[in-house]
């Protein structure tokens, strides 16, 4: 049983009787909102699903996806994670399973099937969820992660993408609105509007439509470009936590490398509370909706287990700042191929050993932006480009986001928009002629048990998590 609907109380959040709640967790990212790196295909989502539905046929395509839905999460799935002492998984959905583009605002009920399930395993394990529209009518932001073919935010200057969006967490709202273990809702992941005021502009249209619904469930709103920047928000509105994602350089390839130095630890809160800054000023809840370094493969890395370590210290070092800050936070990510997850996919299973050598392509093309690798036959075709074009257009450098610098646009709209699409069908004829045992047995990878457990990083999260809870009940 529950102690009722989680609120914002102040900076803390607290259950119906009161009672101080630090949630800790992860978000199940590559799920229902699947992204290239998670799972290995090349590209964006639905480019990724209409591949392979031309090479599969729709029973083959409907049968393996349905399938991956189910394997992602399991029983187990939610035993496990409780075992941690973590209480709450973070639910990225892409808007495209409750409704069409070619459909709009009809509901697809299919959408909920694996939704309902995973909440209720959850449930079942007083584990909290957190519903994430990830992708959204338009598209937020300017990347994979949005579903988004270019790098044109399209949501921001259409209304009927907004309204849409309104619409769908009306419906959404409707069905959840008396479930007491589902923490809240997440309306934008990573919202990415140049002009800002639009973003706070929306979340006043959005935050009263939902409440006429549903009076009682948290709003988890995310900052502006990709939940760092808090331009033009003046009010905290009733009931709303509000979310950072707090990704640090050091936790990735070709940056500095983490080694606990007096300077990097301080950096480390410096830009934790530079984040924070607009939840720290109006004393409203703050929460690290994402964070996590990503993990070297052994198998490619002759230096991964030090590489890892530095990562894995790196991370303890974030969650003792957000321990002492008593903020809930959620790694990025729960489950994957091997980059971030806690548990990934068997190196030597099905899935992985069909995609093996299509990974390594993409790792030498630089086809993913996430984890990118140094690549020499890369830079040696974009670095003259980058430096002819700043020379040229000088301004270039400026375009929102502007934390970018020109090359981090020129390899977005190339090789990660134009030329990872490219390779969407030579992806997904890795699964040609399979049968539906065959497809089964590629979907099953996921399942937990035919997994590995990532131990450095769940005992760093098991430690933390079970310290704060410890703190958080002497409060």
């Amino acid at each position: 049983m529950s102690n009722g609907f989680l609120r914002c109380e102040g900076d803390k959040v607290v259950d119906g009787k009161g009672n101080p709640v630090v949630l800790r967790g992860a978000a199940l990212g590559g799920w229902m909102n699947m992204e290239n790196f998670i799972t290995g295909y090349p590209a964006h989502e639905f480019q990724h699903r209409a591949a392979m539905l031309q090479v599969l046929g729709q029973e083959k395509y409907e049968f393996f996806f349905d399938k991956f839905l189910e394997y992602f999460f399991m029983e187990a799935d939610a035993k496990f994670f409780a075992s941690l002492g973590l209480n709450c998984i973070r639910l990225p959905f892409n808007y495209k399973h409750f409704e069409d583009d070619m459909n709009p605002r009809v509901l697809k009920e299919s959408g909920f099937k694996h939704l309902d399930r995973v909440i209720d395993l959850c449930a079942k394990e007083n584990i909290y969820t957190i519903l994430d529209m990830h992708t959204v009518p338009g598209a937020q932001n300017p990347d994979w992660h949005s579903d988004n073919p270019s790098n044109y935010a399209a949501f921001w200057d259409h209304k009927d993408h907004q309204d849409r969006t309104i619409w769908l967490w009306e419906q959404i709202a409707t069905r959840y609105k008396d479930n007491q273990w589902v923490a809240g809702y997440n309306p934008i992941n990573e919202p990415c509007d140049p002009k800002h005021y639009r973003l706070p502009a929306f979340y006043n249209r959005l935050e009263p439509a939902i409440r006429k619904i549903d009076p009682n469930h948290i709003l988890w709103l995310d900052g502006n470009t990709f939940a760092i920047e808090w331009k033009f928000f003046e009010n905290v509105l009733p009931n709303c936590a509000y979310a950072l994602h707090d990704y640090s350089q050091q936790g990735f390839p070709g940056f500095e490398r983490f080694k606990g130095t007096p300077d990097q630890l301080d950096k480390l809160e410096k830009q934790f509370l530079r984040k924070a800054e607009f939840q720290q000023q109006r004393k409203c809840v703050a929460w690290n909706g994402e964070f996590g370094p990503v993990y070297s493969d052994p198998r490619m890395d002759s230096d991964a287990d030090e590489i890892n370590q530095e990562r894995y210290n790196l991370l303890g070092a974030q969650l003792s700042i957000y321990e002492k800050h008593q903020i809930p936070w959620s790694i990025w990510l729960y489950k994957d191929i091997g980059v971030q997850g806690m548990v990934y996919t068997d190196p030597d299973g099905f899935w992985k050993k069909t995609i093996q050598p299509f990974l390594e392509k993409k790792r030498q093309l630089q086809i993913d932006a996430w984890g990118r690798y140094p690549s020499k036959q890369v830079e040696e075709v974009i670095s003259p480009l980058v430096k002819w074009i700043d020379s040229v257009c000088p301004e270039a450098k400026n375009n929102y986001p502007t934390n970018w610098a020109t090359e981090r646009q020129i390899i977005r709209l190339t090789l990660q928009t134009f030329v990872a699409n490219s390779f969407s069908v030579e992806f997904a004829s890795l699964f040609k002629d399979m049968s539906l045992e065959q497809l089964d047995e590629a979907a099953k990878s996921f399942r937990f048990d035919k997994c590995l457990q990532r131990e450095g990083l769940n005992k760093i999260m098991s430690e933390h998590a079970k310290a704060t809870k410890k703190a958080a009940a002497g409060n």
